[in-house]
């Protein structure tokens, strides 16, 4: 079994990765339905939690059915960190996750995210600082390096180990590479193997089915995966994985009834947590990727875009489904 602290996730776990404008509650909520076994929240900026900015406190909003669930946050300055840890416990998340991944500019270049990746040790100073502050595991989500040659996993795993890190989740590409090109999970395997290394690896990057999650599974051997961009409009991949890993059959692709299903789902928790035009208006980005590939879906997609009225938007996926499984009848 797998463990964080005292928090089972049982024996080989499926992560739902934070990601911005993406793994919101709403969100979570259909991971969760389709088996993710851990979420993460957002990541949300510790000068936002300090300043009380609303949009980064609306971002701690978690609820019970969701865990266990991580709040993930980043910064750069050892007090800041330490306060919004104090505010992000107080949200009572089952793990605080510190974010040294982030690659992007208006993040990485402050010295925060993947910026740290530039100066371990105040990479260190800050986990040290925040693990020293709270009750709650902290868990850290970094990169291998911040190019090809400051390549440095394996040594900052076991500093990360040393201060009092609970859990690693190591994105198998450097900054430079952005989202670009392959991941390396060669280096994920290296930290699992270091026999100085007794906390939970895991390993993310490039898994978007589920002969991919077992190959990595069984090549490099983490401790559990985590799934980002593959679960974007697909949250079903959680369940296709674990049904490959338990029978090495292929489930079949969600029906219309089951994309629609859980995009009213989706629809409706973002109405309850933004309030109905906020969650109307949030969710139209999502409508292209849960009906990716679905033929003739152009002109649903326009409507369900340009309607505000959600018995409307309730009316347009009742007319998809009967179009489509009319469709596949004939």
């Amino acid at each position: 079994m797998v463990k964080i602290a005292d928090i089972n996730l049982g024996e080989f776990p499926l992560l739902l990765a934070p990601m911005e404008d993406v793994s919101d509650p709403p969100f979570r909520a259909v991971c969760k339905q389709q088996g993710a076994d851990m979420m993460y929240t957002e990541f949300i900026s510790s000068d936002g939690l300090v300043h009380e900015a609303q949009k980064s406190l609306k971002k701690l909003d978690i609820y019970d059915y969701e865990r266990p669930i991580g709040i993930q946050y980043f910064g750069g300055q050892l007090d800041t960190m330490i306060e919004a840890a104090h505010i992000v416990e107080a949200a009572n998340p089952d793990i605080i996750d510190i974010n040294y991944g982030c690659p992007v500019a208006k993040v990485a270049c402050r010295m925060a995210g993947a910026g740290l990746l530039r100066d371990i040790p105040q990479m260190i100073k800050l986990t040290e600082g925040v693990v020293k502050s709270t009750k709650k595991p902290v868990t850290v989500k970094t990169r291998l390096g911040w190019d090809e040659s400051t390549i440095n996993i394996v040594d900052v795993a076991e500093m990360l180990q040393d201060v009092g890190v609970q859990a690693l989740t190591i994105h198998a590409r450097t900054r430079v590479q952005m989202y670009k090109g392959q991941a390396n999970w060669d280096w994920i395997y290296k930290v699992k193997n270091n026999p100085r290394i007794k906390i939970p690896i895991f390993g993310n990057g490039d898994v978007d089915s589920p002969q991919k999650a077992l190959e990595y599974k069984e090549k490099y051997a983490p401790d559990g995966i985590m799934i980002g961009r593959g679960a974007i409009g697909y949250p079903w991949i959680f369940r296709e994985v674990k049904h490959y890993f338990k029978t090495g059959e292929f489930l079949p692709p969600p029906t219309i009834s089951e994309r629609i299903e859980a995009t009213v789902q989706h629809l409706k928790k973002a109405m309850e947590w933004k309030g109905e035009r906020l969650g109307i208006l949030e969710t139209r980005r999502h409508y292209t990727n849960y009906f990716k590939g679905l033929e003739n879906v152009k002109e649903f997609r326009s409507k369900l875009v340009t309607t505000d009225n959600p018995l409307e938007l309730f009316q347009i996926f009742e007319e998809m489904e009967n179009y489509y499984s009319n469709l596949q009848t004939v």
